[in-house]
């Protein structure tokens, strides 16, 4: 299925502006559309991002799959079934995190695309003050039922009152969003001076983006629109006054990565679990080796004036 909606092309880079660019990678949506996306890569900073790529009116055609399990609870199937079962666990290690992060104790939290709302249910039972913001439909209301309060589109984020979260969560967010900097300094005004801004994103630099390359299902073309690696990400925060604290390994991540991938392959290459379970713990040994690239980071920023 082709879809022919409006593109926007990039003519320089996100992050520094450059407008030195290169094709690296043609990569298809197999999710969805079967058609083809270029990954170009700034000579400069060395990011990635889809360029072409649709518009923001018209990139909802693009998630238009009941497959799609973070807009849809009710999506079945094998790879669904793991995701669901390492999120049980997933949003635990979230809540306690969240909570250390916070001095140990609850406040105002923020999820920033919150799909369908199992992060923010388990926040707010554990006592936390929560504010859910999701773009599409179905996943809104199906978090509305799971809070029990409503979830809002991501156009009232510039309603929220300033400086009033401790917490601002982004989960495999910040990859879909047009107007990354608009969001970025929107998301950093409605913190609190000693605020925690949660980024998490695949990583374009990890073991398992290396070995399978266009099939790397994290590209997730076109519906990822930038593919973060931790250099340019850390002068993306730098530049919006954030001050990089942590860097954390979303170490399941790798697994689920590589089983989609697996996926992608044609069928004389495809592995079974095995081959999964094999790529998935490689990558995570090579990024315990090499720096911390694992197949997705959680970035921990606050103001760098923060505590001033």
């Amino acid at each position: 299925m082709y879809l022919l909606v409006p593109n926007e092309v990039l003519l320089a880079c996100p992050v520094c502006g450059s407008p030195n660019l290169h094709d690296k990678l043609h990569v298809q949506d197999k999710s969805v559309s079967q058609e083809t996306f270029i990954i170009q890569q700034c000579l400069a900073c060395g990011f990635q991002f889809t360029n072409p790529r649709p518009d923001a009116a018209s990139i909802g055609k693009y998630y238009e799959s009941d497959a799609y399990v973070s807009h849809n609870s009710a999506a079945q199937g094998m790879v669904n079934r793991v995701y669901k079962a390492a999120r049980y666990f997933t949003v635990r290690r979230k809540v306690a995190l969240i909570k250390r992060l916070n001095g140990g104790r609850q406040g105002h939290l923020l999820d920033y695309g919150c799909g369908t709302g199992h992060f923010l249910a388990g926040a707010k039972k554990a006592g936390w003050q929560v504010t859910g913001l999701e773009p599409n439909d179905r996943a809104r209301h199906d978090a509305a039922a799971r809070v029990s309060q409503p979830i809002l589109e991501t156009s009232a984020l510039a309603k929220l009152a300033t400086g009033s979260f401790d917490v601002i969560t982004l989960w495999h967010v910040l990859e879909h969003v047009h107007a990354l900097h608009d969001t970025l300094n929107q998301l950093i005004s409605k913190l609190k001076p000693s605020g925690k801004l949660l980024i998490a994103v695949p990583n374009a630099e990890s073991l398992d983006a290396q070995h399978y390359r266009q099939n790397w299902a994290a590209y997730d073309v076109p519906r990822h629109l930038y593919h973060f690696a931790p250099a340019p990400m850390q002068r993306l925060l730098a530049s919006h006054g954030l001050r990089l604290i942590q860097t954390l390994p979303l170490v399941l991540d790798a697994y689920y990565i590589s089983m989609l991938s697996e996926r992608h392959l044609a069928p004389e290459r495809a592995g079974g679990p095995l081959a999964m379970l094999k790529a998935g713990y490689k990558s995570n040994q090579y990024a315990a080796q090499h720096g911390g690239q694992y197949s997705s980071l959680l970035y921990v920023a606050e103001r760098a004036d923060a505590g001033r």
